[in-house]
């Protein structure tokens, strides 16, 4: 899996583990513990492409590769053609019960294959080609001009978004006047009809007045908006829309009103999937255990604590990974081994010094900074991904490849200082090594 990876995603992947975060490219080269959930994504994914749709609850402590899973996911769904977008919820920037907001900050960041953000209105653009070409390849007796072939393609547009016209037809005003402002190469106007069309809440008057539209996208619009995008994305050969919602958890920390508002707006988009509203989503959450089972989380509200239910009481091993919740097992000391010789691999297929690093960085070596990294850490396995990786590249393979004469096991004593920690890190740290931990290989 490694030898498939190009150069520029090698780099990309060291370069994002040096910084301590998730990468956001050729996740398949290192995930490690994720096989008995590859069967049940790869027929999901189908069964979103076909037209269904799909809800999944991932839940996992920090550290146990929620976000790894996500993003697994969604570079999968990459290589089948779909468009992807990850949002953080937060009480402040992004809250659940606003899906204007949800909405806005979903097409902020989506993204498709080889664009990795604010992907829609390129979505948009290659959606009227596709229109066009369809129409020319209907069969004319004559070529048609620019204005009859621009009637054509706003009549066969409105044809396919009749299924949401009936509830949001500004929606098809607004792309009408967007496509005219284009070929009129009216750009300001166009703009800004793209940012209207993306929730953005600062739209000039002018601009809305030229296109017949009033206010902002609002709740109520936004779902619909969500629909169009759905139809649009299936019309220009991407099957589907996977889109993450991430650290739900923090519905925990905000007032009770506005909790229950965010719970029940869950609620309402798990019944709106089960009823076919958005034929081709992939909508995943990801939490905490406590956000699933504890009073100030799903709990407070039975009929969406009843949709989530799933039994955990069995042996992680055999757990359903077709569930509607599922659970991330986190590593222990043998996946972090085995996560840290693959990233080896990848760092030593990027320098000249390949056999070098694998004779300095054994996998002894490796399998000793992880127990010691986990060992201060309070031995908490699942917390230590992040830091251990962070780690291993930085201080330890950076180094080798580097300087000549550098051995880890005499030139090198793990440090671990209070300011690289996460606060759940922080609180793992055990007192008495606060300051710097030698590591004994």
């Amino acid at each position: 899996m490694t030898s498939d990876l190009s150069p520029q995603k090698r780099l990309e992947i060291i370069d994002a583990l040096r910084r301590g975060t998730v990468p956001q490219n050729g996740l398949d080269a290192f995930a490690v513990g994720l096989e008995q959930f590859n069967d049940t994504i790869a027929n999901e994914l189908d069964t979103a492409a076909k037209g269904g749709s799909i809800f999944k609850a991932v839940r996992g402590e920090y550290g146990s590769g929620k976000t790894f899973f996500s993003r697994w996911i969604q570079e999968r769904g990459k290589k089948q053609g779909f468009a992807t977008s990850e949002i953080q919820i937060s009480e402040a920037d992004t809250p659940l019960h606003k899906l204007e907001t949800i909405y806005r900050r979903a097409m902020e960041r989506l993204s498709i294959s080889g664009i990795a953000k604010g992907a829609f209105r390129n979505i948009i653009d290659s959606w009227f080609f596709t229109l066009e070409e369809d129409i020319l390849s209907a069969g004319f007796d004559d070529e048609p001009n620019e204005e009859q072939l621009e009637e054509k393609t706003n009549w066969l547009m409105e044809q396919r978004l009749a299924a949401i016209s009936g509830t949001a037809p500004i929606f098809a005003v607004v792309l009408r006047t967007y496509r005219k402002a284009t070929i009129e190469n009216d750009f300001i106007l166009a703009d800004g009809l793209i940012s209207w069309l993306t929730g953005h809440p600062q739209v000039a008057a002018d601009i809305k007045r030229k296109a017949g539209i009033k206010g902002e996208v609002d709740h109520f619009a936004a779902l619909n908006f969500f629909q169009g995008l759905l139809l649009i994305l299936k019309d220009s050969g991407h099957p589907g829309l996977i889109l993450v919602m991430d650290e739900v958890e923090t519905l925990q920390r905000v007032k009770s009103d506005v909790r229950d508002k965010g719970l029940n707006a869950l609620r309402q988009l798990i019944d709106d999937l089960d009823n076919g509203r958005f034929p081709g989503l992939y909508l995943l959450i990801t939490g905490t255990p406590a956000f699933y089972d504890g009073p100030q989380g799903v709990q407070r509200l039975p009929p969406l604590a009843q949709r989530l239910y799933t039994d955990f009481s069995t042996d992680a091993c055999f757990d359903n990974p077709r569930a509607i919740q599922i659970r991330l097992k986190g590593f222990d000391i043998q996946s972090l081994v085995q996560l840290g010789i693959r990233i080896r691999g990848i760092y030593a297929a990027m320098t000249e010094n390949k056999d070098r690093l694998q004779l300095m960085a054994d996998n002894a070596y490796i399998e000793s900074l992880a127990k010691a990294v986990t060992g201060n850490l309070g031995r908490r396995v699942g917390i230590v991904p992040r830091l251990f990786l962070k780690k291993l590249i930085s201080d330890v393979l950076d180094r080798i490849d580097q300087f000549p004469d550098f051995n880890p096991r005499h030139d090198y004593k793990l440090t671990i200082v209070d300011s690289e920690l996460s606060e759940i890190e922080r609180n793992a740290l055990a007192a008495s090594h606060v300051d710097e931990i030698e590591l004994d290989v």
